[in-house]
């Protein structure tokens, strides 16, 4: 089908008639009207079902309590649209590789599973009892257990991903890839380096009682848009929300409530930030060490005319280590380097220093534009120093507010999808099954990549994602994922990855959030867990398409049983009822007590947080400062000539790498994706106009040729040097070598480039 292109600038605030207008559309275009309606007055509440979308916290004082991409979400998984195995005898595997991802999302649900045959380059059809025992013929087959990756989905839930680690660790391996890995585990490696725990320290009310809340590197109008409403609704009761970000977004501007009828229909809406910065790709450490110096002079200049110190000194003497040392480095960082790098003057970061010293309460919180850098773990470290200075910590209102993506990314890291698996939660699972699990860290993803492109990983099983067009180095992915000898893909929906099987391949359908969950024992619910540390039940109401699609749950235990047999566990028992899962976990989990009864508990509950009872699981007892200066370079192993960095985001019509539709209302783009986001003044020195067509091409070390054709050039509010663009369509340019500090993260917003106009015309209105 053929989509109207336009690049319109977008003068509403977020929210308001736009999010409903949209919201109506996606619902209607599910072809399942009022079962949709009714699905989505049955979003995060209680004994409805938690939304597929984002990790945001749920309220539960609002009448609904959905937002505009958690709609498209819902409608999207719960469609009438099928591919049946028609379609698959119908279209080849090359054929459908050459659509676009928004194509192959659209035709709908999964409903059979299907098995690749190499041959005819087609899928068809296979028997669950056939699907399992091919699975289990390549794992038994294998020369060691770590020849198996097992990737798991931030959507999968707690029950799910408990089962498949435990699987894959009485298999005999630790290679536990997961989307947390490519997202978010500077979060997670940071925190605890400094507090002990990689969790947030806040919960969804402390938003509520905070005098400023600083939000760092993320875009909450299109990731998380609920999120809105807790930071409008502080807004409007005065607290000072302060955004740093280096595009500017009319979600971290205004916002009008979608649940306020006079919202929707008038120009009314609300400020959200009371001061906006747009800092340099990667210069957020940077800025947040100009905050701290300037407070640092302020503090002085305090003690010295004899008035009470600026720090709570008390908090520091009691619960902190390394204080001073982080203090000399702050004193040898000069303004000169920190505003070079952060790309904020000096009088910006005192303005925002002002505001922090202000408040008495501050909440920070911050997102993937923090954690997809070489230097991330130190920027989220850099956060917490600050936080740490002040006592804000420990306290309501104040802390520290990581934000998750997908609904369970977070649970599944509680529940034990971690290459390098807890020694703690390893002796429990010892204790507990009666099985020895192996202690040798395994593979994160791009470390699983890296061993299928050189043959060492043969098999792959994918528990839901979309790892094809999620991955970094998009062609390198590609081939890593095409060399295995058998890729297992558990889907709701056709994606990128089922299109680059290896050897062998298969495609497992499984059923959705919305749907119902019948086993033998009756309707079963799952749980997930927020960004907020909550656990909460969640069960569908909604009639499968088919019945041959199972539940997660049900396929991890069906492929179990066939490698494992009942030797540990009566694998089908745990299919039949979740309870007696929810009672391994409860014997194996911290923080699990009375797992099955807590279920009931209205709104979820929670499972606590040592550091924000300011009792710290560090090797000094103490929450830990951190000395580390800022990077010398914010690009090491790239071209320092490069003229400009690029980061790859989501479209406003988007989540992950699920394509909704082609708009990004917010940015003012329409029926597109292939755009680059660029200053200006960066086009006019570089002789180019609005709407031209470029070739971006990453400049790297490693002399691999990376560049993507045909995008074309739009104007935007975004620092000079810094350029932005859509993925997956950008993911060719990132290369795999390029990760994160301690984390393996790729750098998806550190991204070397140059541009240069497009010789030939290039047709962007792709296959759709």
């Amino acid at each position: 089908m053929k989509f109207k292109t336009e690049i319109k600038p977008y003068h509403g605030a977020a929210g308001g008639w736009g999010a409903l207008e949209s919201t109506t559309r996606f619902v209607f275009d599910s072809k399942k009207v009022l079962s949709n309606l009714r699905n989505l007055m049955r979003v995060n509440k209680g004994r409805g079902f938690d939304c597929p979308g984002c990790a945001w916290g749920d309220d539960n004082h609002s009448t609904f309590s959905f937002c505009e991409n958690g709609a498209k979400a819902v409608s999207w998984e719960a469609t009438r649209k099928a591919v049946e195995p028609e379609f698959f005898a119908q279209h080849s595997v090359s054929k459908l590789r050459a659509q676009s991802d928004y194509f192959l999302e659209y035709q709908g649900r999964l409903t059979h599973p299907m098995r690749y045959n190499r041959e005819t380059d087609h899928y068809e059809p296979v028997s669950w009892d056939a699907a399992f025992a091919l699975i289990a013929s390549h794992l038994k087959g294998l020369e060691s257990p770590d020849q198996a990756d097992f990737y798991t989905s931030g959507r999968a839930s707690n029950e799910a991903s408990y089962l498949y680690q435990v699987f894959g660790r009485m298999f005999g391996t630790n290679n536990f890839p997961d989307c947390s890995n490519m997202c978010h585990e500077a979060s997670g490696v940071g925190l605890k380096q400094s507090i002990g725990v990689g969790k947030g320290t806040i919960r969804l009310d402390d938003f509520e009682k905070a005098d400023a809340i600083f939000v760092f590197g993320q875009n909450p109008g299109t990731n998380h848009p609920r999120m809105l409403h807790s930071l409008r609704h502080a807004s409007d009761r005065g607290a000072k929300v302060v955004s740093f970000n280096t595009l500017r977004e009319r979600g971290l501007e205004r916002f009008a409530d979608p649940q306020k009828p006079l919202e929707v229909v008038t120009p009314k809406a609300g400020r959200i930030s009371a001061a906006y910065y747009q800092p340099n790709l990667g210069g957020d450490m940077a800025a947040v060490r100009g905050i701290v110096k300037a407070l640092l002079q302020t503090h002085r200049e305090r003690i010295a005319s004899g008035q009470p110190s600026l720090f709570d000194e008390d908090f520091i003497a009691a619960n902190t280590a390394g204080v001073d040392e982080y203090l000399g480095i702050v004193d040898n960082t000069s303004w000169e380097k920190i505003t070079e790098q952060s790309g904020l003057s000096e009088q910006d970061l005192r303005e925002a220093a002002s505001i922090y010293m202000n408040a008495e309460r501050v909440i920070c919180t911050w997102a993937m534009g923090v954690t997809q850098h070489k230097h991330s773990v130190p920027t989220v470290r850099e956060i917490t120093n600050l936080q740490l200075l002040f006592g804000q910590l420990g306290k309501p209102g104040a802390g520290l507010c990581p934000v998750r993506g997908h609904s369970n990314v977070q649970g599944n890291r509680t529940m034990g999808i971690d290459e390098k698996a807890p020694k703690a939660l390893l002796d429990a699972m010892e204790s507990h099954f009666k099985f020895t699990p192996p202690r040798v860290p395994g593979h994160n993803t791009v470390e699983a990549l890296e061993a299928m492109l050189r043959k060492e990983a043969k098999v792959l099983i994918c528990l839901g994602g979309n790892l094809a067009a999620a991955a970094p180095d998009t062609p390198r992915t590609e081939q890593a994922l095409s060399n295995l000898e058998l890729s297992v893909q558990i889907s709701t929906k056709l994606n990128r990855s089922h299109l680059t099987p290896g050897t062998e391949a298969l495609i497992l359908p499984t059923l959705g959030r919305t749907e119902l969950d019948m086993q033998a024992t009756g309707s079963q619910f799952i749980t997930v867990e927020d960004s907020f540390s909550m656990v909460h039940a969640s069960e569908g109401v909604g009639i499968p398409l088919s019945k041959e699609q199972r539940s997660e749950t049900a396929i991890v235990c069906g492929i179990a049983n066939a490698v494992l047999g009942d030797k540990y566990l009566d694998w089908m028992a745990l299919a039949d009822d979740y309870n007696l899962i929810r009672d391994h976990i409860e014997a194996t989990i911290p923080g699990f007590k009375d797992f099955n009864a807590r279920c009931d508990i209205k709104g979820g509950f929670y499972l606590g947080n040592a550091a924000a009872e300011l009792n710290f699981n560090t090797l000094s007892g103490k929450a830990n400062f951190s000395a580390a200066p800022l990077p010398e370079v914010l690009i090491p192993m790239g071209d320092q000539n490069a003229p400009f960095t690029l980061q790859t985001l989501r479209s406003h019509d988007q989540y992950n790498t699920t394509i909704y539709g082609l708009d990004d209302r917010y940015r003012g783009v329409y029926g597109q994706r292939e755009v680059l986001f660029i200053h200006p003044q960066d086009l006019a020195d570089l002789g180019l106009k609005d709407g031209e067509l470029v070739e971006i091409e990453t400049l790297w070390n490693d002399g691999i040729e990376r560049k993507v054709s045909g995008f074309k050039l739009v104007s935007y509010d975004i620092p000079r040097g810094n350029l932005a663009a859509y993925y997956p369509e950008t993911n060719p340019l990132i290369p795999m070598s390029s990760f994160g500090d301690q984390t393996h993260t790729p750098t998806s917003k550190a991204v070397p480039v140059t541009i240069r106009r497009c010789e030939q015309k290039v047709d962007l209105q792709r296959i759709a």
